[in-house]
């Protein structure tokens, strides 16, 4: 007796549904200087994100320059406050008063993240499944980890890597450069396998159940899963920024 191993595409088209799609797909491509460039999902999904926090951004500016004290709050100026009183509490509980200078840079990092993280519900491919994305957000804060703590330490940051005993410095260098490697793997990861498996039941339903279902699982895999993942890389960010500058 012979078998035949098949793919879940081949699978999904043998029963009459839609292939299942979560890949990265190419919008356009264009040459410069002799290179063939792509234009690709991500990078579309990431244009959007970016100006939806831009526009937010400005609009919340002119809203909050023209309110008084005597104006009750608009919408706009409350979710601001909700987020500033949030990113505050989180900062502070983490880093205590080292984490004041650092509010900008987290606040910036949980909105971006969450965004693109839950940008699938509204049938986008989340840039954060991409591992350019992450790996580049990974590499960003490791520079800012050193960064401060060159700045805090001088030479003794470089010398730290030789204790307790000079003969860890290999596995505390190994240490050092493993963190923008799991900080994007972990984010990366768990939004890519979100991504999937919301393709995959795409791929198995019709209309209209896909329209009850798929609606229920983007609560977890988007919203929940989503919020979990933006809040576990800033949180993790604040410690290893903290462990350098911490007196």
């Amino acid at each position: 007796m012979g078998y035949e191993i098949v793919n879940a595409s081949q699978i999904l088209l043998a029963a009459g549904e839609k292939e299942a799609d979560f890949s990265i797909h190419n919008w356009a491509k264009f040459n410069l200087f002799g290179q063939t460039l792509y234009l690709t999902t991500t990078h579309i999904s990431l244009i959007i994100v970016s100006l939806v926090i831009i526009v937010f951004a400005l609009v919340a500016r002119q809203k909050i320059n023209k309110a008084s004290a005597e104006d009750t709050p608009g919408v706009i100026q409350n979710i601001c406050e909700l987020i500033v009183s949030t990113v505050d509490n989180m900062v502070k509980g983490i880093m205590g008063e080292n984490g004041k200078r650092f509010r900008n840079w987290i606040a910036t990092v949980f909105v971006f993240a969450l965004l693109c993280n839950i940008s699938g519900l509204f049938g986008l491919r989340p840039p954060t499944a991409d591992y350019g994305v992450t790996f580049s957000m990974g590499v960003i804060t490791f520079c800012i980890i050193h960064y401060n703590g060159v700045k805090k330490n001088s030479y003794r940051h470089f010398t730290n890597l030789f204790k307790p005993i000079p003969l860890l410095f290999p596995i505390n260098l190994i240490g050092e450069i493993a963190v923008p490697l799991s900080l994007s793997l972990r984010l990366f990861g768990n939004v890519l396998s979100g991504t999937v498996m919301m393709g995959l039941i795409y791929g198995l339903l019709s209309p209209p159940i896909t329209t009850g279902i798929p609606a229920v699982l983007h609560v977890y895999f988007d919203i929940f899963s989503g919020c979990i993942q933006a809040y576990v890389f800033c949180m993790l960010t604040m410690v290893y920024v903290n462990d350098k500058i911490a007196d």
